[in-house]
């Protein structure tokens, strides 16, 4: 049975049903307790489980981490929020000298279940200091698991797994979707992480994406398609670990290839998969592989400026028609 919700509930119904399930989960963050949470994910927890589940912190982003990892050390499992995953650059000394290496350091005798979550990337106007796209930094180092679920039913399930996990979690939420509603399976569907979902079945060229940038593409697609070109979609939704498998059977079937992302074209999600499909499917290839990007510039405030900032629609189809060896229109 599935129910329509929207992400928001989503994610709160994979917490709740975590906190009811088992009693090492905690929630962290500030403002998440009697505020009920900057993005009201929280809202009405402090009510019903109380300060020592649902715990407002101050505002110290390496303070309230650092004692994340150290409770996670001793066999807690806290979800920390970071009201944007800006301010996690706060705490980027706990979540990678610590968090991520805590495990290898005492040849695995010490875990580290820790989730990390809150908002990424662009798209509601918060202007540069607010706006980055985190999903490279973070996925660079060994030790940390980073996933970038799209839909309500994703955002439940990935929670689920990564609560569950012992080591830690990145977990990158599309703070622009929040509201946005999708078809969510009832009761416990933990959905695995390293695995990418084939959104859209095509067979004329393949569009990889994550985060909200996968709905950009099925936009995308539903353009090409009227003009005669069938586009599969893929969402990575997990980017380590990472599906290299799903890229390549899309890109042997469809022999050409765009990878999108929001996050600056350089050092990006993008140009891995690029180099993946060099890398296993070069010979399935009749087109070399494009990349769509934000631009090189830091997040602007104004929203027509931000329009331009991010990938667009008709960048994706352009680069789609270029593969395709089509004039762009």
């Amino acid at each position: 049975m599935a129910e329509t919700k929207t992400y928001r509930e989503a994610l709160r119904e994979a917490m709740v049903h975590e906190l009811d399930n088992d009693e090492s989960v905690v929630l962290m963050g500030e403002d998440i307790g009697v505020y009920g949470g900057t993005h009201l994910i929280t809202d009405g927890l402090y009510d019903e489980y109380g300060p020592n589940r649902i715990m407002d912190v101050p505002i110290s982003e390496n303070g309230f981490t650092g004692a994340a990892v150290g409770m996670a050390m001793m066999g807690m499992r806290p979800v920390v929020e970071m009201m944007t995953w800006n301010f996690s650059f706060l705490a980027a000394d706990q979540i990678i000298q610590n968090a991520a290496k805590v495990r290898y350091f005492s040849g695995g005798q010490v875990e580290v279940p820790l989730v990390i979550r809150g908002p990424n990337g662009g798209g509601v106007q918060l202007s540069a200091q607010h706006t980055h796209s985190l999903e490279s930094f973070y996925g660079h180092f060994p030790g940390l698991k980073v996933v970038a679920p799209v839909t309500p039913n994703d955002v439940k399930g990935m929670m689920l797994t990564a609560i569950r996990d012992p080591n830690p979690v990145i977990f990158l939420e599309a703070g622009a979707l929040y509201g946005t509603k999708g078809e969510v399976e009832e009761g416990d569907n933990a959905v695995p992480f390293g695995k990418a979902r084939v959104a859209r079945e095509g067979s004329d060229v393949t569009l990889i994406a994550y985060g909200r940038q996968v709905n950009l593409c099925l936009r995308a697609a539903d353009t090409l398609s009227e003009d005669g070109f069938e586009a599969e979609v893929i969402d990575l939704r997990s980017l380590r670990p990472f599906d290299e498998d799903t890229i390549v059977e899309s890109v042997e079937k469809t022999h050409r290839a765009v990878a999108v992302q929001e996050q600056w074209r350089w050092f990006g999600v993008a140009s891995e998969v690029a180099a993946i499909i060099q890398d296993r499917a070069f010979d399935s290839l009749d087109a070399p592989v494009e990349r769509v990007s934000g631009a090189e510039v830091p997040g602007p405030y104004a929203r027509n400026l931000e329009l331009m900032a991010f990938p667009s629609e008709k960048q994706v189809t352009n680069a789609a028609r270029r593969v395709l060896y089509e004039e762009e229109k």
